[in-house]
């Protein structure tokens, strides 16, 4: 299976970066080298980071929370469009409106407008108003849909948002940022990689690489989703195995945590722990 990832890879293009005039340095560790003037991405790095990414989103989506694909160039609308309608996540592909995030009960109520606007065509077709006012109307509601038919469905801030190319998507990464929503962005040599929390360094404008990506992406979205519907807990399916510790202590068996709270309750088998005397103040 990674064999074949790292071959679909490569077939698609996502090592070429961009001509090494225009390079950003802090992208420097992301380059294996460069030919014809052109910077060459380090397939280890772009690995590496596609993997951990996927494994993040798996953990966000079985916790409940949602994801958010951001990629508004021409390259990578139809991919967005195509695959993650098909995982019931959210996109943005036509432009992001400034505040999309940090002024979201201003969207949810736009989002409003598009339903009231749909009930009205439904029910009569804009008969009942004038041609001049049914043209402002379908005018509106064409604009609403345009720009927002992606997070129709989003009505909480999501629990991460995957950007493709920081540099046009500048104004989303700011917002998330703002409001503590962890990034993952594909991001080419001359991106700026501090601008995200999970950089996946790869070519950006092309849309086979785009779509691997995004198609990787999707898949550990659906896992996920199988997670939460199967109401598991995600922390107890950590890939290395076992479940983790308990966060005010040592790991104790399940009747040894109910009896916890009961005065002078003895301590786990093989916890190493000292009975505690009822009354005794812990």
């Amino acid at each position: 299976m990674a064999n074949t990832l790292v071959q679909d890879l490569i077939e698609a293009g996502i090592h070429f970066g961009q001509r090494a005039s225009g390079w950003n340095p802090k992208m420097g560790p992301y380059i294996y080298g460069k030919r014809n003037g052109i910077h060459i991405i380090d397939i280890k790095e772009t690995i590496k980071g596609l993997l951990l990414a996927k494994k993040f989103i798996t953990k966000t989506v079985a916790e409940g929370r949602d994801v958010c694909f951001v990629g508004t160039k021409r390259q990578a609308k139809n991919v967005l469009e195509t695959r993650v309608p098909d995982v019931k996540m959210h996109y943005v592909t036509e432009r992001w409106l400034g505040g999309t995030l940090t002024n979201f009960r201003t969207i949810r109520l736009r989002l409003k407008r598009l339903d009231e606007l749909e009930q009205i065509e439904q029910n009569d077709n804009f008969a009942s108003y004038s041609k001049k006012m049914e043209s402002t109307l379908k005018r509106e509601k064409k604009k609403i849909a345009r720009n927002l038919e992606g997070i129709r469905h989003m009505e909480k801030l999501p629990g991460v948002m995957v950007v493709i190319d920081v540099k046009n998507e500048v104004t989303a990464l700011k917002e998330a940022r703002k409001l503590g929503i962890p990034t993952i962005c594909l991001i080419d040599t001359d991106g700026d990689p501090e601008l995200t929390d999970i950089p996946i360094p790869g070519n950006d404008d092309s849309m086979r690489s785009i779509d691997v990506v995004v198609r990787e992406l999707c898949l550990a979205v659906a896992d996920g989703r199988n997670l939460r519907t199967q109401g598991s807990d995600p922390r107890a399916a950590a890939p290395q195995g076992g479940a983790p510790a308990e966060a005010d202590g040592p790991r104790r068996s399940r009747r040894a945590q109910f009896r916890a709270d009961e005065p002078g309750a003895a301590p786990a088998e093989g916890s190493g722990q000292e009975p505690v005397p009822a009354g005794t103040a812990q």
